[in-house]
């Protein structure tokens, strides 16, 4: 995982939600940052800053694992290397070489998308968040992804693996909806680094792939015991059940 500017992670924390206290977050940030650069998952989407190709990753990988993911998309590169080459292949071959991964959307989005940049962009993938969103298919997540990955920009994350590892760490309930809860957005964005925000999002979801995970997750082994809310109220649950018996 490229390198995280520790200095960083100390001189950005500023105010805002009650549960994030300064000293909290800062020791969060360095468990994470020293817990991602041991773990760091390697994929072929990560391994480019091209634009086109994290954003072909970006929507490849909805509602998709990310091991089913990476041989359709390294055939999909090598096919279409470029938004050129994906404008004019025929919709109906696209769909075909994406149906392992299923939702036929994917395909029609992609064509959609690239028709767009050629239109109103040049060719070139656009660099702000407010143009990637009028990308047909493109999200908040998607285009903050691409503005971190692909264009260095400083914009955080939030997904269902980031969101679990936000509101058990830190307490904090952001409703059902997770993607559309304000606290947990403001969350992400106070805790991501003013620089490398890119690397830090990786992080995350690696980290919720592979220890805070939806079920059964790996809290005994997790760097953040310590002081996560949902570890600390699990024992004194726990001990409380123990008293009773």
């Amino acid at each position: 995982m490229p390198a995280l500017n520790a200095a960083v992670f100390d001189s950005d924390v500023g105010s805002g939600s009650k549960h994030l206290n300064a000293a909290k977050v800062r020791w969060f940030r360095r468990r994470l940052k020293a817990w991602a650069q041991e773990n760091f998952r390697d994929f072929p989407w990560r391994r480019t800053c091209d634009p086109y190709a994290i954003l072909v990753a970006e929507l490849l990988l909805q509602k998709t694992t990310a091991a089913t993911v990476a041989p359709v998309y390294q055939e999909f590169v090598r096919r279409y290397p470029t938004v050129e080459d994906l404008a004019i292949a025929p919709v109906e071959e696209v769909a075909s070489l994406l149906q392992p991964l299923g939702l036929f959307f994917r395909a029609q989005k992609l064509r959609e998308s690239v028709l767009v940049i050629l239109e109103n962009y040049q060719g070139n993938v656009p660099r702000t968040e407010a143009q990637l969103l009028e990308l047909p298919g493109v999200g908040k997540y998607i285009a903050r992804s691409v503005c971190a990955n692909a264009f260095g920009q400083p914009k955080a994350i939030l997904d269902t693996n980031v969101a679990r590892i936000l509101e058990r760490f830190f307490g904090i309930d952001g409703g059902k909806v997770k993607s559309r809860s304000p606290e947990l957005w403001e969350a992400a964005d106070r805790l991501a680094p003013k620089r490398e925000v890119g690397p830090w999002n990786l992080g995350l979801l690696d980290f919720g792939a592979a220890v805070c995970t939806a079920k059964n997750p790996r809290c005994d082994e997790c760097p953040l015991q310590q002081q996560c809310d949902y570890k600390i109220s699990s024992q004194v649950n726990n001990e409380l059940i123990s008293q009773l018996n």
